[in-house]
């Protein structure tokens, strides 16, 4: 009980030291992603070192923005999580979805959605099937991840 008071506590102190009134940007915007790499690299030497390698594109489609689609990837080859604007030419898979299921998906993290919009055809994955389920229990857990996954629903518009 007392671990789960802390860290609700750290989550609450850390997302309003750092990001009271921030500015919000839209999901995977230059803007959101400069922010969001910015909390990420804040916390680099607190979160736990993720032991599995996984690469994985996302074209994110019906875009609100820039030309409708937005092509990103998700590295863990240097032990941390990178995620960032472009497309990686050794993916182990490529996730098509649409704007509002990935960002429900990447930063609201609702799994309910994610079941759900895979069963509705709503997400698409070519390539490596298992890799892309493997993200689910490779990337650890503990307070500061929790406080980053706050931080970035707080500059996401």
């Amino acid at each position: 009980m007392r671990k789960a008071a802390a860290r609700t506590e750290l989550t609450r102190n850390t997302a309003a030291q750092g990001y009271r009134g921030a500015m919000t940007h839209a999901f995977l915007s230059n803007d959101w992603m400069d922010a969001a790499r910015a909390i990420r690299e804040k916390y680099a030497d607190q979160v736990p070192e993720i032991p599995t390698v996984i690469k994985i594109n996302l074209s994110i489609v019906d875009v609100p923005f820039d030309d409708h689609t937005v092509n990103a990837f998700f590295d863990t080859s240097s032990g941390g999580l990178q995620l960032e604007l472009g497309e990686l030419d050794d993916a182990d898979a490529t996730i098509t979805t649409d704007y509002e299921t990935a960002q429900a998906l990447f930063v609201e993290q609702d799994q309910t959605i994610a079941m759900q919009s895979f069963m509705a055809g709503k997400i698409k994955v070519q390539g490596d099937m298992m890799k892309m389920m493997a993200m689910q229990t490779a990337i650890p857990s503990n307070e500061f991840t929790d406080a980053i996954a706050e931080e970035i629903k707080s500059i996401t518009a």
